[in-house]
């Protein structure tokens, strides 16, 4: 398998980057005390902001390769993979990092709120580009966040202070991420937010158990268009096709599986493939590597 940092508490991604453990559930780091580090491709079990004016380069996100706009955003949630495996470089980054577990906020308001964010899923591929004002307010508050974990002990008081600021922070990039969606085709955005929205409810509601793996004819019918008309919508929207996008998609939560220890016919079964070939298959045409080479890497 890829050399993949499974970043399953906030604090496992401060030990890599040698970062000051300030709360079981919480990690504010600020680069430019611990930099130079390595970069790190991760397997993310929390939430995560990573607020920097400068990126390193071609970072995966998903199955996309890109390179972040400097004085941007970059936010993660538990189950995707991003970053840049370690080559062994040292890189310097001047900016933030907020991670935190979804234990912190359970059986809280903010955990129904999360739903609401939709710049963490992995079809919002852009990063979240700050204005100078933005990235004034948004590190300050950072600042102050990493002085209340420094100075105050983990009490139920001190968690309702935390998310106090997390809420902050999140509504900041709430505002940027639609100040960026306005300047897009809203009627194309629209669609593929509610077809990605479509496929991961799919999964989430066990349909593939019933009804195989999602195909373009159904989910037209689900979103109320014909089977063209969402093709050329995706197709303006991400430069491919629908069925390539739900390729991509299957591949991603197989991936995900795969990591978590899964084998390839279970793999195979939960994603609502008949034979495990099919899923084979399909992972080495959107991938160019097979399951059992992904795992070995």
């Amino acid at each position: 398998m890829k050399n993949i940092l499974r970043v399953s508490t906030p604090n496992v991604y401060a030990r890599f980057v040698g970062a000051r453990e300030l709360h079981p559930l919480v990690s504010v780091i600020h680069y430019d005390e611990v930099s130079p580090i390595h970069s790190s491709l991760n397997h993310y079990g929390v939430y995560g902001l990573f607020i920097q004016k400068n990126f390193p380069k071609n970072l995966t996100y998903g199955m996309k390769m890109f390179d972040a706009a400097d004085g941007s955003i970059i936010a993660v949630e538990p189950g995707q993979i991003g970053g840049r495996e370690d080559d062994g470089e040292d890189i310097y980054i001047s900016g933030w990092a907020l991670l935190f577990s979804p234990e912190l906020f359970r059986r809280t308001d903010l955990e129904a709120w999360m739903k609401d964010y939709p710049f963490f899923s992995y079809f919002a591929v852009e990063t979240l580009k700050m204005e100078s004002s933005e990235w004034s307010r948004i590190t300050q508050l950072l600042t102050q966040l990493k002085h209340e974990l420094q100075e105050n002990e983990d009490t139920p008081a001190l968690r309702n202070v935390i998310q106090g600021y997390i809420r902050l922070i999140l509504e900041y990039c709430q505002r940027i991420y639609l100040r960026q969606l306005s300047k897009e085709d809203k009627n194309s955005s629209d669609i593929l937010k509610r077809f990605h929205g479509l496929l991961r409810q799919y999964y989430l509601n066990g349909r593939q158990m019933d009804l195989g793996v999602p195909s373009v004819q159904y989910c037209a019918e689900q979103l109320a268009y014909s089977p063209r008309y969402l093709g050329d919508v995706i197709h303006k929207s991400t430069g491919g096709t629908a069925i390539g996008y739900i390729h991509t998609f299957l591949v991603e939560q197989g991936k995900n599986l795969l990591m978590n220890g899964h084998n390839i016919g279970e793999t195979a079964h939960l994603l609502g493939f008949e034979f495990p070939h099919h899923f084979t298959r399909l992972f080495k045409k959107v991938t160019g590597i097979t399951p059992t080479e992904f795992l070995g890497k």
